[in-house]
């Protein structure tokens, strides 16, 4: 944006604050209360602010100043801009929260890591960390939980296990996957249709189609598993 844009937007704010008006309550307590007259009868007066709106008796209140409708309109305005620049606010720091590497810790499994995760934000599993699956694979057992019948679903995917064995799957897309406080959303997985052994392989195997969206490294010292979030 150029200087010259920047400064109208600037002026085009300066002008709207300096139109905006608002009626103003003198409570009898000494308090200056500004907003918008809502609605008033002889009980009481409901004032409209910036967040919602607000009631007092009449009892209450030592004078009113009263504001013109255009100024009103323009306050309006004004509290929609600043809720405006609020949200954008809020949602920067939510995505840069986001950004902050996160520690997760593991556990050891055999010879393996192992994490606690949490599927379509409500069906718990242990997987097995492993950067050489192409995608996630989760176990048969898993079908059942996750609202899928394994019998009648069709293979569409052929997975060749470490020990050499070929396995017939079903390619699925999870809403979400959370390991502790970390998540990515509509990520693709393998759901095994035959039975394998325990062998280390926990409910399944977290793999890239997760792991890709992080930058990831294992501290094997502290047991941690350091997830960062990649910008979209």
């Amino acid at each position: 944006m150029s200087r010259k844009i920047y400064l109208s937007l600037f002026l085009w704010l300066f002008i709207l604050v300096g139109a905006a008006r608002a009626d103003i309550l003198y409570l009898k307590n000494g308090r200056n209360i500004e907003g918008i007259i809502k609605s008033e009868d002889n009980e009481s007066v409901e004032l409209e602010v910036e967040s919602g709106s607000v009631t007092f008796r009449k009892e209450e209140i030592e004078n009113i100043t009263r504001s013109t409708p255009e100024q009103h309109e323009l306050l309006r305005k004004l509290w929609e801009k600043q809720r405006s620049e609020t949200g954008k606010r809020i949602l920067m720091q939510k995505l840069e929260e986001e950004r902050q590497p996160k520690k997760v810790e593991f556990f050891r499994d055999r010879e393996t890591i192992a994490l606690n995760a949490v599927l379509n934000k409500r069906v718990e599993a242990r997987l097995i960390l492993d950067t050489g699956a192409t995608l996630v694979i989760l176990r048969k057992k898993m079908a059942q939980e996750l609202g899928i019948d394994p019998e009648s679903a069709v293979p569409d995917v052929l997975l060749t296990l470490a020990d050499g064995r070929q396995i017939s799957a079903k390619r699925i897309i999870l809403a979400s996957l959370k390991v502790e406080n970390t998540e990515a959303e509509n990520v693709e997985a393998a759901l095994m249709l035959e039975e394998v052994g325990e062998g280390g392989f926990g409910d399944g195997l977290l793999g890239m189609s997760y792991l890709k969206n992080f930058n990831f490294k294992v501290n094997y010292v502290d047991k941690e598993l350091i997830l960062e979030k990649i910008s979209e």
